[in-house]
């Protein structure tokens, strides 16, 4: 992959009001993305950016003015990296997360961090000054060649690391199961996985829609010539059938390994060492609008 084009824009804020309904605030400390993942539904987010070039080929690095007042965000949701990773690489020599945590740390905010780095160690303790913090790491197979066909992020095993060490620290780790492939992402081997080191996983099934669906449809094609057919059925024909079973399937199963398994809602509060809870989430176009809503507001 090319070096990305990487420029500093200068921004009012780096909150946002958010329609999300996972939060109060969105906060993206950086424009565009680096991983380059061949899924990314944030990617409709370019237009909004005035960037010609591919998502995942550039990087804004957003220059607020220090956050002055941080106690008004006390007992706030603070979603951090909606759209984009706030550990990207670039974040090593950047540190506009990390300036981020300063300015905000003793405001008393809720802070939910997403990303699929294991930078994210650097803060540990700092997050951990935050109450109720919570982080997710996304990872949706177990397959280290699948992955590194998907996205130029750290590999699997650096993300269950990292996750790990939060969980043995005190915080609150999601493993955010998404986005699901069809025939290709092994949930029950995911769950098994990570169920002694998170408090929440999360699943959401794969969207395809935009520019990427031809991407994601003539990978298919070529690596997994056998899944086509159900992939046509699926983001073709829209025959949801296939979830629905799998719903199913993953209820049962969770019901066999004694877990619990809810449907959209995250807000169940367990004490820390309950074991996770299985939360399937498979309401995109909610998370679509939402998203874009945020877009309108940082252009």
């Amino acid at each position: 992959m090319d070096s990305p084009v990487i420029k500093e824009i200068k921004v009012k804020s780096v909150l946002s009001k958010s329609n999300l309904p996972v939060c109060e605030y969105s906060v993206n400390p950086y424009v565009g993305c680096t991983h380059g993942c061949k899924y990314c539904y944030a990617s409709f987010m370019k237009r909004f950016t005035g960037h010609t070039e591919p998502w995942g080929t550039f990087l804004d690095i957003k220059v607020w003015p220090e956050i002055k007042n941080p106690q008004k965000y006390a007992g706030k949701e603070l979603f951090i990296g909606s759209v984009t990773d706030p550990y990207l690489p670039q974040e090593e020599q950047c540190g506009r997360t990390r300036a981020l945590l300063e300015q905000l740390q003793g405001s008393g905010a809720k802070l939910s961090i997403a990303t699929k780095s294991d930078l994210i160690l650097r803060d540990l303790d700092l997050i951990k000054t935050f109450p109720d913090a919570r982080v997710s790491w996304s990872i949706n197979t177990l397959d280290e060649a699948f992955k590194n066909d998907m996205d130029n992020a750290v590999s699997i095993e650096r993300r269950l690391a990292a996750m790990e060490a939060f969980y043995r620290a005190g915080i609150r780790t999601t493993c955010f199961v998404s986005p699901i492939f069809p025939g290709i992402t092994d949930i029950e081997a995911i769950i098994q996985r990570v169920k002694e080191q998170c408090n929440l996983i999360w699943l959401e099934n794969l969207n395809l829609r935009g520019s990427y669906k031809a991407v994601i449809m003539e990978y298919i094609q070529k690596n997994h010539p056998w899944l086509l057919t159900l992939y046509q059925e699926i983001y073709n024909s829209g025959n949801r059938s296939y979830w629905e079973m799998l719903d199913i399937k993953l209820k049962a199963y969770a019901d066999e390994i004694g877990l619990e398994y809810a449907t959209n809602d995250d807000s169940i509060r367990r004490p820390f060492d309950a074991p996770p809870v299985i939360v399937n989430y498979f309401y995109h176009e909610q998370i679509k609008k939402s998203a874009r809503k945020d877009g309108d507001k940082h252009a």
